[in-house]
């Protein structure tokens, strides 16, 4: 049976940290090369439809701690606080590895892209997982605790902003179409990056509901990844469309 190593977690976490970094340095000024910052001369070799790719890419995040905790033994049942913070992140990965793949209309994706998102998945998994079935120890009444409570409407705010934002984006589109247009209504009425806004939110609020350095790693990783590409979709829209709304922000509503 598989024991808690605090320095492993420790090690993981601070990885995860300069990982987030390196993210932000690669793609503050040059965004990721895929879907509308995509070379338009670059040639569609390497590449699996969207639906796929992203049910690939994400499926690890869900397996990973499923089966860390099938392999713990006994199963780890309390505390309660403890079983629902394990249940958000395999809530959230069940969503996006389930369901969001097959209702997306994005483009084919990289498989060079496909690759270190499905390794990042594994990695991350692995860590939020370890840390939260064979690590982390709460109180018996963490439910009720502040930073549980506040983080868990925080994760679930996040989580409604994300799936409804998404919505939005594949109203856009018709079954086929795969041109750009400016998103409307919503959190779009105030950020070009909506989706992602949601996103960073709902990790933000986890890290606060579990109180742990794995999880503040993620949340910072989450901001650093997506931040920069909200950034680059608000710098492309104003480019592309000369009736994009001035008023709105990249991010985070009324200050960037």
């Amino acid at each position: 049976s598989m024991q808690c190593f605090p320095s492993l977690v420790l090690a993981l976490s601070s990885l995860l940290g300069a990982l987030a970094l390196l993210q932000l340095s690669l793609y503050l000024r040059v965004p990721s090369r895929y879907g509308k910052h995509e070379e338009r001369l670059c040639r569609p070799r390497g590449r699996l439809p969207a639906r796929c790719a992203w049910f690939l890419q994400e499926l690890p995040s869900f397996l990973v701690p499923a089966l860390l905790l099938a392999l713990r033994s006994p199963p780890r049942l309390e505390p309660l606080g403890c079983r629902l913070l394990c249940c958000l992140f395999c809530w959230h990965y069940f969503y996006r590895t389930f369901i969001y793949p097959f209702f997306t209309r994005g483009r084919p994706f990289p498989l060079q892209l496909l690759f270190f998102g499905t390794l990042f998945c594994i990695y991350n998994g692995f860590l939020q997982g370890y840390y939260l079935i064979y690590c982390a120890e709460y109180p018996n009444d963490w439910c009720t605790d502040i930073r549980f409570t506040s983080g868990l409407l925080l994760f679930l705010l996040g989580m409604g902003i994300n799936i409804h934002s998404d919505l939005l984006l594949r109203q856009l589109r018709k079954p086929g179409e795969v041109t750009y247009k400016i998103p409307q209504g919503g959190l779009f009425t105030y950020v070009s990056g909506a989706n992602y806004f949601g996103e960073i939110v709902e990790w933000f609020g986890f890290a606060i509901a579990t109180w742990s350095l794995p999880a503040f790693a993620f949340a910072f990783f989450t901001l650093c990844c997506i931040g920069p590409r909200a950034y680059h979709h608000h710098r492309y829209y104003l480019k592309t469309f000369t009736d994009y709304p001035k008023s709105r922000k990249a991010l985070i509503p009324f200050i960037f």
